[in-house]
């Protein structure tokens, strides 16, 4: 038991005496995990390169769209909080 290291859970492989199909019925399992690169023990910088390698090959452009737009609007809202003068951003005339 070290000092630095986080406990794992305990992992059980139960299987039903009578059930028939595939699989465990009890078995825990996000919605997506199939899909996903970004599960798994990789560390921070694994994660975050696997997050952003699905971001920039990810056919849907739409969604990349919407997240860069809701992304600019936070950060004009936090600009409008913080009182930035949004004047430079407008010409005069």
């Amino acid at each position: 038991m070290g000092i630095f290291k986080t406990r794992q859970n305990k992992k059980f492989n139960y299987i039903p005496r009578h059930y028939k199909g595939d699989g465990n019925p009890y078995e825990i399992k996000h919605k997506f995990d199939d899909h996903r690169k970004t599960i798994g023990k990789v560390g921070l910088k694994g994660t975050f390169e696997n997050a952003m390698d699905d971001y920039k090959n990810t056919p849907d452009q739409a969604a990349n769209r919407r997240t860069l737009i809701i992304v600019g609007i936070l950060i004009f809202i936090f600009l409008v909080i913080i009182g930035f003068d949004l004047s430079i951003f407008f010409p005069k005339g």
